[in-house]
């Protein structure tokens, strides 16, 4: 058996202040630093040989924080692009419950909840900025759907992570909410419509185990 353990980033100020996130590079709030001591604390004893997070910083400092409070600074991290967040376009560093009075509460629904449908665009991409500047700036989304950010999430799994876990690695994944519904999508099987009523908070480790073939054998999701 192996693990793979899956962490959603601590409280940001973005989720404190109730804001659409996305690629915005937000801090944790104190609480958020928190809620990585505690994710850490119920990991304690588990042996951990990879961590993957995203190039967005309160996914950074969370996986940094897990790593310092399990005394395993000295165990591999990737960053990369393709764990971020879903990107929500035009809706970024908007108040949510503004968004609703203003669109409808069905339509923010389908933006934060569906499976195939997308925020309104930016005007353009974040491309030649700070983690991206190196990156073809087509690849670059002005927005994603859950479906487009699954279509850029699940081929890192299936290249970087998989394979280690194959080996009997046990990997530990740091990222956001929507990354981990995508890979929770993939490894349960779940179906486009039944993925709009699963939740990941903040802070707390999902844990798969994992057999030969990484079928899962148990996992401790609700």
């Amino acid at each position: 058996m192996v693990k793979l353990i899956m962490v959603r980033h601590g409280e940001s100020t973005a989720n404190a202040l109730n804001r659409y996130t996305g690629w915005s590079d937000v801090d944790l709030t104190k609480m958020g630093e928190q809620q990585a001591h505690q994710a850490a604390k119920q990991l304690s004893g588990m042996e951990i040989e990879h961590v993957h997070t995203s190039v967005l910083k309160r996914a950074i400092m969370t996986a940094y924080l897990i790593q310092d409070d399990l005394n395993i600074n000295y165990v591999p991290i990737t960053k990369t692009w393709r764990l971020n967040e879903r990107h929500y376009g035009a809706l970024r560093g908007q108040n949510k419950d503004k968004t609703r009075k203003e669109y409808g509460v069905e339509q923010v629904r389908l933006w934060r909840r569906s499976y195939y449908t997308m925020p309104p665009k930016l005007s353009k991409p974040d491309a030649n900025i700070g983690p991206y500047k190196y990156l073809d700036p087509k690849v670059m989304p002005l927005s994603e759907s859950l479906f487009q950010a699954y279509n850029r999430i699940i081929p890192y799994y299936v290249d970087s992570i998989a394979p280690r876990l194959l080996d009997g690695k046990n990997q530990l994944i740091v990222a956001h909410g929507s990354t981990i519904r995508a890979l929770i999508k993939y490894l349960e099987r779940i179906s486009d419509k039944d993925i709009d009523g699963v939740e990941v908070a903040n802070g707390k480790p999902l844990i798969y185990e994992l057999d030969s073939k990484l079928e899962i054998i148990e996992s401790n999701r609700k």
